[in-house]
């Protein structure tokens, strides 16, 4: 199955999944019941997650522009668990 485009004048566009090569020239719009031309588009391979998406976009972008760092980072703060018996857990 495949996923097709088409717009309506009056309604905008949608998507009409159907068996890969069938998809005709215009179609019915659901909405008004006008006929509605097929607009050729991006084909949807796969849907990632918006967080996922983001962040496979981050890196694309620190390819060529990565963050300049101003200074090198000063140590990380040591926490303190409440409990006694995890000072003697092995530090890393």
């Amino acid at each position: 199955m495949a996923t097709y485009e088409y717009r309506c004048r009056q309604d905008g566009s949608f998507d009409v999944t159907l068996p890969i090569g069938t998809a005709g020239p215009s179609v019915r719009c659901p909405r008004c019941g006008a006929p509605a031309g097929r607009m050729f588009s991006a084909p949807r391979l796969g849907r990632t997650s918006a967080a996922l998406r983001e962040a496979i976009d981050r890196a694309e972008r620190s390819a060529e522009r990565p963050d300049v760092v101003e200074r090198v980072p000063g140590p990380r703060p040591t926490r303190r668990s409440p409990n006694a018996a995890h000072a003697r857990l092995p530090r890393w």
